[in-house]
């Protein structure tokens, strides 16, 4: 490593000759790669953490070109008075329709719905039945006319009454249809069980990804609204409007929110952090040299302490320029997990500034020319800083090779972001120490003769009692590691709304049922849609944890050929004819009234016929009934063991031709990337600790020295363990991805240190924990602050990842100063290092 280090010695004393000219050309990269890193954007969309060739994503994907996505927006009107309340929807339909967009000169929407039709469906509802549910109801009216037939016998005695259970009874014969009634056939208004919420729903022009469409959208939409005399049509009439829709926008607009005060936070407080321990390290090694030469006042230190910001800085904010440059052009897009990492690398990029320029000021105070100190600083950090940032950034390229773009797009990001930093730090951030010097804005004095140094520590007290206890407390929590937990509860990872949850509880009991969250089969032609329907419905049956809730297709409901439909049309003749049957032709009942109403159709239907408001759900984009076969999840899917079970039921399903279908939802992504993250998450574990150890070995050529240099990192990880099992923490599928980020930077302190302490000798733990410890300190403490900016964010998942970055880094940082000096001390007394 050492050869590797000083072949490049001549680009870094090119910084000492040409030291604008380098400033220059990093500048202008930086300029360039900034232009392309301005039109990177936050992509909230999580199917598109998965991979394109993930079946269930291109499932979803044809879904969304054939039938659209979920696009609508609901206006939801509250009053006490239901007339009132319909003459306001039917104004803002009209209203809403005449909204114009410019910019796409286009409407802001396409269709609306409210008044629904209903009349056709209850004269033609058997027509719209299932052969199955047909076949119920013809059991059902048999049953009916044994039973009125049985009554009618005055000699008849029934001695089960007292045991049957009518509403049981009633759910076996004709429950099922009348749940299929009352979809297919809903109120004519979308309204709530007391009539005083009214909804309508629009169908936007726009795209959802449009997000600057979606605001003008909602911005228009608030003007037009705030322009209608609301208390003209009654004086307690409230409007609101938002749904997923809104929900969509927040979230974007969340993010970004929660990036920049991330950003601003951690930032500012590096910055503060750089200046406060570079002003005192400075002023205590000027206060340190000869009297005579100290002609610089506290003031004049006082105002240069922004300095040490500058020189690390900037070439901190060039490499970050550099890196999302490569980003745009690399993938063009940031994912929720990716957006933060600005942030995080420049928490993670002024590690190795500090470093370099630490060292740079010992030599200057032991009277070093600048270029001298330049080319020390760069060959005696150097090591250290090329081992610990290739080691970082090769733990975080493992990542690349996982499947889910949550890791691998994080990984690729932060390694280039470590690569251009240590590029940066090491052959950028020296001419500015040569222009500052000539500015002189650095203020150094060499140690004069008569500064005498304190009498060092020999020793690292108390070596034996820390060890015992580090050993003991990681045998503890190896021994209750399994106690380690995964939230599962999508819930508790996103983000609260207090708009969209407002306006849930203003719509709640509105078109309300358990049909929830469906997946979506498109199936190529009519015969395999039955086909699909026949197997999920044997799944159904066969699984007694089945978290299926019902199957449906409008095939099924509406024939496609002319020898189905006179199938149909002879189950509803034979339905005729057991309601004329003298024993129930009288009898008032509401399901038979339905029934009579309902078994009027003779003929096979028209397409036409079929209302919008029921075609909606099996339309494609091209007006046409498309083949899809409806699947919907019986309860919620925000439990991802529920939604992966639901997943692995109906995500799959292949065809006695052997031609296989894809079920599309976003739940069923969502299952995918959590199933995905926990088949990975291991490998990718391990592969980043098997990269760190295999580049800490080549860089020491020696196995003690690498395992005593990996100490702070296994025994910090396993404290990072123990203090989840102690507070109830959590891994999910966002910390997760910081977890390999973790090992690549937790293994720094233990390289810098053994560097250092190989090179000053025994018995010199005390003083490199004086120079260099206090260097690794204020390293992680600025990458610990560069993590803690998302501790402070809205969204739950975010900051999941800044409490395991910072608890993580956190305890590799403390065993580093604590548990690693114990055990070379340990060491040492027994001879044991050379």
């Amino acid at each position: 490593m050492s050869k590797f280090i000083r072949f490049f010695i001549p680009v870094v004393q090119l910084n000492s000759r040409r030291p604008f000219t380098v400033l220059a050309v990093a500048i202008s990269l930086a300029i360039v790669a900034g232009f392309f890193a301005s039109k990177l954007t936050v992509d909230t969309d999580i199917a598109n953490l998965l991979p394109e060739t993930n079946p269930n994503v291109q499932a979803l994907e044809r879904l969304k070109e054939t039938a659209g996505g979920e696009t609508e927006m609901q206006v939801a009107i509250k009053s006490p008075d239901f007339e009132a309340n319909v003459a306001m929807a039917d104004y803002l339909v009209e209203k809403s329709l005449e909204l114009y967009y410019p910019r796409h000169d286009n409407y802001f929407f396409s269709s609306a719905e409210f008044r629904r039709d209903t009349e056709v469906l209850q004269d033609n509802a058997l027509y719209l039945a299932t052969i199955s549910e047909l076949q119920e109801i013809t059991n059902y009216l048999q049953d009916e006319i044994d039973k009125a037939r049985e009554e009618a016998n005055p000699f008849f005695v029934d001695f089960m009454d007292d045991f049957e259970d009518e509403g049981e009874e009633e759910e076996n014969d004709i429950g099922r249809f009348r749940d299929s009634y009352d979809d297919l056939v809903p109120p004519v208004y979308p309204t709530n069980a007391d009539s005083t919420v009214v909804i309508v729903t629009l169908y936007p022009t726009g795209a959802q990804s449009d997000i600057r469409y979606l605001e003008d959208m909602f911005d228009a939409y608030q003007g037009m609204v705030d322009s209608i005399d609301v208390a003209s049509f009654h004086p307690e009439m409230e409007i609101q409007f938002g749904g997923r829709l809104k929900r969509h926008l927040n979230e974007f607009e969340s993010i970004m929110s929660d990036v920049f005060n991330s950003f601003s936070l951690g930032i500012s407080s590096v910055i503060l952090l750089v200046m406060l321990y570079f002003f005192i390290k400075k002023y205590i090694h000027y206060k340190k040299g000869a009297k005579t030469r100290q002609r610089h006042s506290f003031w004049s230190h006082f105002i240069r302490m922004p300095i040490p910001v500058l020189v690390i800085g900037i070439p901190l904010l060039i490499s970050l320029m550099w890196t999302f440059g490569i980003t745009y052009l690399q993938i063009e897009v940031l994912n929720t997990m990716t957006s933060v990492l600005f942030v995080i690398l420049f928490g993670l990029g002024i590690d190795y500034g500090i470093h370099y320029y630490a060292r740079y000021i010992e030599y200057r105070s032991v009277g070093r020319s600048v270029e001298n100190s330049i080319v020390l600083a760069y060959d005696k950090t150097g090591s250290a800083i090329v081992v610990s940032a290739l080691t970082t950034a090769s733990a975080l390229f493992v990542l690349m090779f996982a499947d889910f773009r949550g890791f691998s797009e994080f990984g690729f990001i932060a390694g280039m972001g470590i690569i251009f930093a240590l590029i940066a730090m090491l052959f950028v951030l020296p001419s500015l120490l040569v222009i500052f010097e000539r500015w002189n804005w650095i203020l150094t004095n060499t140690i004069g003769d008569d500064f005498v140094p304190s009498k060092g520590i020999q020793r690292y007290p108390y070596a034996r009692s820390i060890v015992s206890v580090g050993l003991l407390v990681s045998i503890v929590v190896l021994i209750f590691s399994g106690n380690l937990r995964f939230e599962y509860q999508f819930g508790n990872l996103e983000p609260t709304f207090e708009e969209y949850e407002q306006f849930r509880d203003f719509i709640r009991g509105v078109d309300e049922n358990g049909r929830r969250n469906p997946a979506y089969i498109i199936a190529d032609s009519d015969d395999d849609v039955f086909e699909i329907l026949e197997i999920l419905r044997e799944r159904k049956e066969q699984n007694p944890d089945t978290k299926i809730r019902d199957v449906e297709a409008l095939q099924e409901r509406f024939p496609p050929t002319s020898e189905m439909a006179e199938e149909k049309l002879e189950y509803i003749a034979e339905i005729r004819l057991l309601l004329q049957n003298s024993f129930i032709r009288d009898q008032e009942d509401e399901n038979l009234d339905l029934l009579r109403r309902g078994s009027q159709t003779r003929e096979p239907l028209d397409e036409e016929i079929i209302p919008d408001f029921l075609k909606n759900r099996f339309m494609t984009q091209d007006g046409e009934i498309g083949r899809f076969v409806i699947i919907y999840p019986d309860g919620g899917m925000s439990d991802g063991l529920r939604s992966i079970a639901f997943k692995n039921e109906v995500g799959e399903v292949t065809l006695d031709s052997g031609k296989t279908y894809h079920a599309a939802s976003t739940s069923i992504v969502a299952a995918t990337m959590l199933d995905l993250m926990r088949t990975e998450s291991p490998y990718m574990v391990a592969a980043t600790f098997l990269i760190v150890f295999i580049f800490i070995w080549f860089s020491f050529k020696n196995l003690r020295w690498a395992l005593i240099a990996l100490i702070p990192l296994i025994i910090g990880l396993l404290w990072l363990f123990g203090v989840m099992l102690l507070f109830g923490l959590k891994f999910n599928f966002y910390n997760l991805v910081v977890l390999p980020a973790v090992l690549g930077i937790g293994c720094d302190n233990g390289v810098h240190l053994a560097h250092r302490y190989r090179d000053e000798g025994q018995k010199s733990m005390w003083d490199v924990l004086s120079s260099t410890g206090q260097h690794i300190t204020i390293g992680s403490l600025t990458t610990m602050m560069g993590f803690a900016g998302l501790l402070f964010t809205n969204h739950p998942g975010l900051q999941s990842i800044g409490i395991m970055a910072v608890v993580g880094i956190g305890m590799t940082l403390f065993t580093a100063l604590t548990f690693l000096p114990a055990m070379v001390q340990f060491l040492e007394d027994r001879g044991w290092m050379h």
